[in-house]
């Protein structure tokens, strides 16, 4: 994979907290993006940016347009979990437990990078430390959203991952 800019990682992780569904279908672990048709040019760079992630649409419902962008198998465990794992002491607490529900759910291991650096980590103490999987029960991913795929594709399970102040 190429090394990504600051900007781009930057970009990257704000989809992601803003927009991103961090789940699966009960087989694999995703990553999804869905918005209107008129995003287009961000979806095109998404799929320049994270080799081999997919992107699918344009779909028409209930008065919708829109497109979905999915990361699955080595796109998601090479590129996008590393990225996040990564940059984790980044995200607000929400995303944050998404995204380890997944990887917990999946058995998706959180290696550190070499360098342990973080984006914008100006003051060179090389960002947060690694945090442990919670084992709870209780910290089970739920199901919280059933999308129906199109075309004959299975129903999957989507996690969602709210933008804005929790309740």
């Amino acid at each position: 994979m190429k090394q990504l800019s600051d900007l781009d990682t930057g970009y990257l992780l704000g989809l992601l907290v803003g927009e991103g569904h961090f789940g699966g279908d009960g087989r694999q672990p995703q990553v999804t993006l869905r918005m209107h048709t008129r995003h287009e040019g961000l979806f095109r760079w998404l799929e320049r940016t994270v080799a081999g992630s997919v992107l699918y649409g344009p779909y028409h419902h209930g008065g919708r347009s829109y497109l979905q962008w999915m990361a699955r198998g080595r796109a998601l465990r090479e590129i996008v979990v590393p990225l996040v794992a990564r940059h984790r002491a980044l995200l607000d607490e929400h995303t944050l437990e998404r995204f380890l529900a997944m990887c917990s759910a999946y058995r998706i291991p959180l290696e550190a990078e070499e360098d342990g650096a973080v984006v914008g980590d100006v003051g060179g103490d090389r960002g947060a430390e690694a945090e442990a999987l919670a084992q709870d029960p209780e910290d089970e991913p739920q199901d919280e959203d059933v999308e129906v795929r199109r075309r004959g594709q299975p129903v999957t399970r989507v996690l969602e991952v709210e933008a804005g102040p929790q309740e």
